[in-house]
């Protein structure tokens, strides 16, 4: 069982952006699994069977939803590890929920109502992305649509606001602000630090920052972290710019379990409520 808390340890979702093909994702899969028990730190895996929201229409978007699931099994089965990924229509809710441990709902379609509602109905927990055009306080709203399914297994993300043409801020205070709901917060440290469209028909993105951007969410006191990340990144078919090589995640992951213990250690705030998901 993975418990997302704002007091609880901290949980992380990670994997790379899309899948590529299942050899692909299972070897993500194993390295990943291998990487996360060494830091003590609980691991979902993440990927994206369709990136429908791409820059270009010849961008690449993934192997489709019948393929995507059934690696996602391969990898449940496989490595014994609980996955996520996103939904993009309210008909794949279902269907999803019975290959997945939890459905993500994209930062731009966090405000479609049916979309939402058919997520949160399939009583799987639910990962809402704030939309960069959100303020947080606005999740609220969000949150009350998938709510009212009688489904209380949500998580919010941040993951940046827009700053002008091409370009994401983040605003720690939003982390804050978003947990005064009482739910789970959860930090995107990778999609914080794209620069969207910036490379000319795809978003370019600073891998650099995120480390620095995931040190201070976890400084907040967050539930989770969301990192993209791929053996490869440059040579990834799609978010390379923003996504971390795995070579980068023994050292960084060790960093922040240290400062989450610290964070949390000294905080005593009980009004949160625990997301879990069950690995079969």
């Amino acid at each position: 069982m993975i418990i997302f808390s704002n007091t609880h340890p901290l949980t992380v979702i990670a994997g790379p952006c899309a899948m590529e093909s299942r050899n692909q994702a299972l070897e993500a899969a194993a390295a990943l699994k291998e990487i996360f028990t060494a830091a003590r730190i609980p691991l979902i895996f993440k990927s994206s069977f369709d990136k429908a929201n791409r820059s270009s229409g010849v961008s690449f978007r993934g192997v489709g939803m019948a393929e995507g699931l059934a690696i996602l099994a391969d990898v449940r089965e496989k490595y014994d590890l609980p996955v996520i990924t996103d939904i993009h229509l309210p008909e794949q809710a279902q269907p999803v929920a019975e290959a997945a441990d939890m459905l993500q709902i994209p930062a731009f379609l966090c405000r479609q109502t049916d979309l939402l509602l058919a997520a949160a109905a399939t009583g799987k927990p639910v990962n809402i992305k704030k939309g960069q055009f959100l303020s947080p306080w606005e999740m609220r709203h969000v949150l009350d649509k998938a709510r009212s399914t009688g489904n209380d297994r949500i998580c919010l993300c941040e993951r940046g606001t827009s700053f002008g043409y091409n370009n994401l801020v983040v605003d720690m205070r939003g982390l804050e602000i978003m947990k005064t709901t009482g739910y789970p917060v959860i930090f995107d440290a990778t999609h914080s630090v794209q620069l969207p469209g910036a490379g000319d028909g795809k978003s370019g993105g600073q891998r650099e920052f995120v480390a620095t951007l995931a040190r201070a969410a976890v400084a907040v006191g967050v539930a989770g972290l969301f990192l993209e990340t791929h053996p490869d990144p440059d040579k990834a078919p799609c978010d390379g710019p923003n996504m971390l090589p795995f070579s980068a995640l023994p050292s960084l992951l060790t960093l922040l379990g240290e400062l989450d213990r610290i964070i949390k250690a000294t905080t005593a705030n009980n009004r949160e409520k625990d997301i879990t998901v069950c690995v079969p």
